[in-house]
């Protein structure tokens, strides 16, 4: 499989696709998941519309995105 588009149903990518939510979400559905695609994309989707579009990023995107999360680079969106 290419890279999936940015935006593609979630529901089109691959069935062996595993959905993955942070410890951190609440009972209310209020989360984002993570899924690992078989060209080493990951694939991110909203909770609450799991056949809505879904955003690819490269591996090297999500490490700066997580990265720079557990540096705090992102508090200031939050407080």
């Amino acid at each position: 499989m290419d890279q999936a588009p940015n935006g593609i149903p979630a529901g089109q990518l691959p069935s062996t696709v595993v959905w993955q939510k942070s410890r951190r979400s609440n009972p209310s559905g209020n989360c984002v998941e993570m899924a690992a695609l078989p060209d080493g994309a990951i694939a991110v989707r909203n909770s609450r519309d799991p056949q809505g579009p879904a955003l690819v990023y490269t591996m090297d995107e999500i490490i700066a995105f997580v990265e720079g999360a557990r540096d705090g680079d992102f508090d200031n969106l939050i407080g």
